[in-house]
């Protein structure tokens, strides 16, 4: 035997978060296990509810993406080889599911920062700006989200109560054009996840009307 496998190495689906300025990358979170599915659900944009016949084709921007994944974390194969994992073995899960946390909560130190001007009598205080979060599913799929919701199920523990397994549930809403603008980074990013669907679309088979059964349409 030598080890070698012909088995594809599998590119796993994550987050990227990146600097919303230069697109520096921050961090990156990749799923341990890659999700059986995941549910995307498009909200047209259109001129359809207006009444007037001249509206009823026209697009005014980009479909409203939602995206839905269900992750699993397991801790099992780490605690194992306890030599090789001391922090599972001291917190469990406790660190990646801090980690994704961090995606929807701002840092203490903002949090001291406006709660320090509020005392000096600073009226309106700006939130301070988080870093842009993208979604990456594969080469084809990278589009900047905003996490709107976020559940976690813990199902199994060790027993100092840290927990060993764990499924999270992410909602995400994909940022077009119309959130970020042209200019800034993350439609930039968009536009490109676009361009990709383009091309890929441009792959796809045409058939012929007599496919359907029919040689016109009128």
């Amino acid at each position: 035997m030598t080890g070698f496998s012909r088995s594809p190495r599998l590119v796993k689906g994550g987050i990227v978060v990146a600097d919303p300025v230069s697109l520096a990358v921050r961090r990156v979170i990749t799923l341990q296990y890659n999700p059986d599915s995941v549910t995307r659900t498009l909200q047209v944009q259109g001129t359809g509810n207006t009444g007037e016949r001249t509206e009823a084709l026209r697009l005014t921007g980009p479909a409203v993406e939602s995206i839905r994944v269900e992750a699993e974390l397991d801790a099992t194969d780490q605690l194992e080889f306890p030599d090789q994992n001391a922090a599972a073995l001291e917190v469990g899960l406790h660190p990646q599911i801090a980690l994704l946390e961090s995606l929807i909560n701002p840092t203490v130190a903002d949090l001291v920062s406006a709660d320090t001007q509020a005392s000096f009598g600073t009226i309106e205080i700006a939130p301070s700006q988080a870093p842009l979060t993208l979604f990456v599913w594969s080469a084809q799929r990278i589009v900047p989200v905003r996490i709107t919701d976020f559940s976690i199920a813990e199902t199994a523990f060790d027993e100092r109560l840290n927990p060993i397994n764990a499924t999270i549930t992410l909602g995400m809403r994909v940022l077009s054009v119309d959130d970020l603008g042209f200019t800034h980074p993350g439609g930039s990013v968009f536009l490109g996840n676009m361009r990709r669907k383009e091309a890929l679309a441009a792959r796809a088979r045409v058939d012929a009307l007599q496919a359907l059964g029919i040689g016109a349409v009128r």
